[in-house]
């Protein structure tokens, strides 16, 4: 099974990478998860689409599929997913950030989070089929607005 997401966080990554990190329910708040040392393996796989001043955009592959597993994993090595109210805390703003990203981000009411393509081999035929969809329209403005923000500040 094959499960790619695209998702805009806080921070400049470098490179890909992963987070191998088992996850299960946080002790304290029920309604939420976390990664605990005797959760259930988790493992997610990350590559760096699109830098920006202080966002990046990733391509997120996953190989398990625990709750919240992408989410989780982002906050966990502290590069959240923009809009995530649970795991991302409040929106961070850079030095000299454009007025209208700063407006894009603060008004930006859901996950920067978007499954892209989704495959399986199909039960009959055996054949891998891909299914693919693009970026929903407000990504894809946020997008904009962080590319313009890195271009203005080139200048």
């Amino acid at each position: 099974m094959l499960r790619e997401y695209q998702g805009i966080v806080y921070g400049r990554l470098i490179s890909g990478g992963k987070v191998d990190a088992p996850i299960d329910r946080h002790p304290l708040q029920r309604k939420r998860m976390a990664v605990i040392e005797t959760g259930k393996p988790a493992l997610t796989h990350y590559r760096v689409a699109e830098k920006y001043r202080s966002h990046s955009l990733l391509t997120l592959k996953l190989e398990t599929g625990r709750t919240h597993q992408i989410r989780v994993h982002m906050a966990h090595v502290r590069h959240p997913i923009v809009g995530d109210p649970v795991y991302g805390g409040r929106v961070q703003l850079a030095k000299d950030m454009s007025p209208e990203l700063i407006q894009g981000l603060r008004h930006f009411k859901r996950q920067a989070l978007h499954a892209f393509a989704l495959g399986f081999e199909h039960p009959v035929t055996g054949e891998f089929v891909r299914f693919e969809i693009p970026l929903p329209a407000d990504m894809q403005a946020l997008i904009a607005l962080l590319q313009q923000d890195a271009a203005r500040m080139k200048r």
